[in-house]
């Protein structure tokens, strides 16, 4: 991988490495990833380039299928014919560094197509905050901007016409865990309930690399997204962006996306997890 990761800190705690330039093969969708990503106990609680699923990096901004250019890595879901290989893999490139400290980083890239046409350009900001003494919070804020002349549709396998609720594709988190991890939101549990669900939050408590037990709470659903799940595959969550239909960001227009991660040690509850939600920046001392 060329280049020094960006490292994000918490007080005297590094919680992430951000991979800005990974140097992959075209077919598992290079773009900037989060990996590792730690708890404030040291738990590692993502997983990048799984022998499963190669193109799962950490924790990133991917889609399948975006204007026909396959952002995710892997192969294409075509419809009437199912998972191809493809030589329509894209990339998703840094092209700017706009600010960075221990606890932020902002930078501006491009979604591009196999030949290196732009499809979509955009500004991230990635902000790390202590929220408690055994969590800190993740923000990860985006604005996706098309071209003045034309618009950029997004689609998933599940909008290609793959069944079974394969609706992945936009902020997607793979998840290190030991055996299968327990996935739930404030009414509902389990994989096959969550899954396109548009619930405000969902948390997934598992083992993670070292044999700590954590948990993540995520949120930032938009309007039209839906949480796609595995627990059982492999561990993930997605803000999935065209969950069983495809999104458009329109001519010159954006897509603004807000998502935020609490990452805490030990195995939180329904309760415990609605007090995390509600807690602002932890100012120790």
């Amino acid at each position: 991988m060329s280049g020094e990761p960006v490292r994000l800190t918490v007080g005297a705690a590094e919680v992430a490495e951000y991979v800005l330039d990974p140097a992959l093969d075209a077919r598992h969708g290079p773009r900037p990833y989060l990996h590792p990503v730690r708890t404030l106990g040291g738990t590692v609680v993502t997983d990048a380039l799984p022998a499963d699923h190669v193109w799962h990096l950490g924790a990133s901004l991917a889609v399948q299928d975006v204007d026909g250019s396959n952002l995710w890595g892997g192969r294409t879901y075509v419809r009437d014919i199912g998972y191809t290989w493809r030589d329509d893999h894209g990339v998703i490139a840094h092209t700017g560094e706009v600010e960075r400290s221990p606890g932020r980083y902002a930078h501006d890239l491009q979604w591009r197509d196999r030949a290196g046409g732009v499809l979509l350009t955009e500004r991230r900001w990635l902000t790390a905050s202590v929220v408690a003494p055994d969590a800190w919070r993740l923000d990860v804020e985006s604005v996706l901007v098309a071209p003045d002349d034309r618009e950029i549709r997004l689609g998933s396998p599940a909008t290609n016409g793959r069944p079974g609720g394969a609706g992945y594709g936009g902020f997607f988190w793979r998840a290190a865990a030991d055996g299968e991890p327990a996935v739930f939101t404030a009414d509902a549990a389990r994989e096959e309930t969550v899954n396109g669900s548009a619930a405000p939050w969902l948390a997934l408590s598992g083992v993670g690399s070292g044999g700590g037990a954590y948990t993540l709470v995520f949120a930032g659903l938009g309007r039209d997204d839906r949480w796609f799940v595995r627990t059982g595959m492999y561990p993930g969550v997605c803000v999935a962006f065209a969950f069983d239909r495809p999104a458009v960001v329109p001519a010159g227009g954006s897509r603004h996306g807000r998502y935020r991660v609490w990452v805490a040690d030990g195995t939180l509850d329904r309760d415990a997890v609605a007090a995390l939600v509600a807690t602002v920046p932890y100012r120790p001392g």
